[in-house]
């Protein structure tokens, strides 16, 4: 039991810390770049440039606010649902991690939604042209891709059957 406790601190915790990170960046880039012109971090590579986005990643989906709520709502039950059934070992720590990061990047994009109806990007990747994006959206590519090699090269398939209990 005191496992299953402490897990669900390490979540919480971690959650809020990069929640806060993330509502924090926002309003700094909300207040300090407002509507002005890009602001050169390294110049020809990476610039702070405030942008309001209504859709999703690239700019697709613009103002499907409802769809966005339900997704993310799902998502976030989802990594729940999952957290309480991950065993409390250290073996399963980077999973617990890899869930954290989503959740957090989902929750501090559901906020903007919810709260401005739009999501705040401000972070500009100038050498391939990326689009625009925030803390949030680092959290959730990290988290995926951190899952992502821990399936494939941490995790024996029988080790994940968790779920199905």
């Amino acid at each position: 039991m005191q496992k299953s406790l402490n897990k669900f601190i390490l979540f919480l915790v971690t959650v809020a810390v990069l929640v806060g990170v993330d509502q924090w960046s926002k309003y700094e880039a909300m207040t300090k770049l407002g509507r002005s012109d890009a602001y050169p971090l390294i110049k020809n590579v990476l610039y702070f440039w405030y942008s309001e986005n209504a859709g999703a990643a690239f700019g697709i989906l613009q103002g499907k606010h409802i769809f966005f709520f339900i997704i993310t709502v799902v998502v976030l039950i989802g990594i729940l649902y999952l957290l309480f059934k991950l065993p409390s070992d250290r073996h399963f720590l980077p999973l617990l991690f890899c869930g954290s990061l989503i959740f957090a990047g989902a929750l501090g994009n559901f906020i903007d939604r919810v709260i401005r109806n739009y999501v705040v990007d401000f972070i500009y990747f100038k050498p391939i042209n990326f689009p625009i994006f925030n803390f949030a959206d680092i959290c959730v590519t990290v988290g995926t891709f951190l899952l992502f090699l821990c399936l494939i090269f941490v995790y024996k398939e029988n080790e994940l059957e968790f779920y199905k209990k």
